[in-house]
């Protein structure tokens, strides 16, 4: 039965960024950081010029300006700690009444670093009793107030530091969190500074009692480039990570972050950082301008000797809603991260986007018009994958589009979505230096009924790899009522896609180029590979394929034996459209899944 669907496009005039600029360090790598730090300097300006060639509302242009300002807010950086053979201590808040539980060497010389020089409020995760409940309580009291900014500046020394200087602010791996217990888990943290401004408390959780975790300047090091000293005070921090024996029992890798906004990302078995989930989206892409979300606090609970499980509690919160969010995670080939959230909304939110992730898409072999690269593929992710209500599973490429698009894929429950790094070969990319066949794909999978709604995909121009410009979440159809409280829950799997039964044919390559080799012409071909999974490719199917506008013709399917499966081939002459859609279903007569392919092309 055909998937209902429907595609909006917002005709913005192309951006020369993206909305999600990445400069990752540490197992991701920095590139081109330069330029980034230039376009992000002139980001607003730029932008605002680029609108008013093209669109003359008001709106337009403040939406874009703030879209601008919300790029620099939207970072997720990930920066490695130096080796250091200095042990340390782990302090508390100063209101503290237990003894202080040390996770090193208690004959350390360096001994907690806070002093009451500049004594710092802790407004959320203090030193008090904890339960499953509590964050959820405090975010409940959140939003019955009004939204304030929080004013927590930082020491006039940090508070200007460049890229350079905030890259040589590293904390000390000896210093992590529970590595002197022998637990299956250790944790760092992230200092403030450069862009990551805001104020992130942090508390540890043992049992029904939670300690605040207070800044400790002995955490870190820092080296030649920063020119300030580290302050004193309990300035709190941006954000942390946690590490895992994930690849090597001798050694912890990075498994999860947090930080920038309501950012995280994750790891499974073998991969390398890639794209990103947040914990909601708001009002994206929308002319207003986006809004961010941020986790202003964390609660993380010990984790246990005999378990692979380790617990992280955060409170978000944004003038438009307090949260309250419980992850659960689990690593292993995939790591699966169960979330339970629950929102309380101060206002009604419409435009809302749950399990939102973001992810990067350059060019592949169905987009390389007017592209300059010596690589064949450049992308996170290559597709996003829909398994939904109905059972239907839906594969849509990405594309990196000249002007900004929305589509929407309506739905009343879904099993699945996800944005999918299918393309495993690094024959695909041919980068020695980014693997990108080892990004991880991340699929959602909704627990209980969300009901009817909408997986939206945002697909936004760039020029460069270094932004992330495509987004993916769940749009429920109902609005989230101001004032009340809204639960749901879901899974997150981070590593390879979600397995199919023996005899699926999914989609295994998407290409398109000009469809006559002699000159150039308007009419486009279209090749399709499927491939059969743990299956043969002896019965051959009937192929439907349909578009909104233009004309198909020269529609052939035919076996493709270096993939045991069928490779579709098609022309279709767009005439004088400028956006069309296009499906393509293949029917066989024996019982068997099959991936429907879509695809939005529009004209160069």
């Amino acid at each position: 039965m055909p998937v209902q669907f429907f595609a909006i496009l917002i005709s913005f005039a192309q951006s020369n960024v993206g909305l999600y600029p990445k400069i990752f360090c540490s197992n991701y790598r920095v590139k081109k950081c330069t330029l980034t730090l230039f376009i992000l300097g002139c980001l607003s300006m730029v932008s605002l010029l680029n609108f008013r060639i093209f669109v003359s509302s008001k709106t337009l242009k403040k939406g874009l300006t703030s879209l601008s300002l919300a790029i620099a807010a939207g970072l997720c950086f990930n920066l490695t700690a130096q080796e250091s053979n200095t042990p340390i201590t782990v302090p508390v808040s100063p209101s503290v009444t237990m003894p202080l539980q040390t996770y090193a060497d208690e004959k350390s010389p360096l001994k907690p670093q806070n002093t009451e020089e500049v004594p710092t409020k802790v407004r959320f995760a203090k030193t008090a009793n904890f339960d499953p409940d509590s964050v959820v309580k405090i975010a409940r009291r959140l939003a019955q107030k009004p939204y304030g900014v929080l004013n927590d500046p930082l020491p006039p020394g940090l508070a200007k530091i460049s890229y350079d200087e905030y890259r040589d602010i590293r904390f000390k791996p000896e210093a992590s969190i529970w590595k002197a217990e022998g637990l299956p888990y250790q944790m760092q943290l992230f200092h403030r500074g450069f862009y990551f401004q805001d104020l992130i408390e942090i508390a540890l959780v043992e049992g029904n009692q939670a300690t605040h975790l207070a800044y400790n300047s002995g955490f870190f090091t820092a080296g030649d480039v920063l020119s300030q000293k580290l302050p004193t005070q309990d300035i709190g921090y941006s954000g942390l990570r946690i590490h895992y024996p994930l690849n090597n029992p001798a050694y912890f890798d990075e498994l999860m972050v947090f930080q920038g906004a309501s950012y995280f990302r994750a790891l499974g078995k073998g991969s390398d950082y890639g794209l990103s989930s947040r914990g909601l989206a708001l009002n994206t892409a929308e002319p207003e301008g986006e809004e961010f979300p941020i986790f202003r606090a964390f609660w993380v609970e010990r984790p246990n000797s005999d378990s692979n499980l380790i617990v992280v509690h955060a409170l978000l919160d944004s003038p438009s809603v307090a949260g309250a969010y419980r992850f659960s995670v689990r690593p292993g080939d995939n790591t699966h991260i169960d979330v339970e959230a629950t929102l309380f909304p101060r206002k009604e939110l419409v435009k809302v986007g749950l399990a939102p992730s973001t992810s990067m898409f350059l060019h592949s072999m169905n987009g390389r018009q007017n592209t300059d690269d010596f690589r064949p593929e450049v992308h996170d992710s290559d597709a996003l994958l829909i398994l939904n209500g109905r059972g239907e599973r839906l594969w849509r490429p990405l594309a990196n589009p000249k002007q900004l698009q929305v589509s929407a894929f309506m739905d009343n429950s879904p099993q699945g979505f996800g944005l999918i790094q299918r393309e495993r070969s690094f024959e695909a990319y041919q980068d020695l230096e980014a693997h990108y066949e080892r990004r991880p794909s991340l699929w959602v999978e909704p627990v209980g009924n969300w009901g009817a709604g909408e997986v939206v995909l945002t697909e936004i121009p760039t020029d460069s790899e270094i932004h992330d410009n495509i987004v993916s979440y769940w749009k429920p159809k109902q609005p989230i009522a101001a004032g009340s409280e809204f639960h749901f829950t879901y899974r997150l799997i981070w590593g390879d896609e979600p397995e199919v039964d023996d005899g699926t044919v999914i989609v295994a390559r998407t290409a398109s180029g000009r469809a006559d080799i002699a000159k150039a012409t308007p009419r486009r071909l279209f090749v399709v590979d499927y491939q059969v999974k743990a299956g043969n490719n002896d019965e051959m199917p009937v192929v439907k394929v349909q578009s909104s506008a233009g004309v198909i013709t020269n529609v052939v399917v035919s076996r493709q034996p270096k993939n045991n499966g069928y490779r579709l081939a098609f022309e279709m002459d767009p005439q004088d459209a400028e956006l069309i859609e296009l499906r393509a279903e293949l029917k066989f007569t024996s019982p068997r899944e099959v991936e429907t392919w879509l695809y939005r092309w529009t004209r160069s």
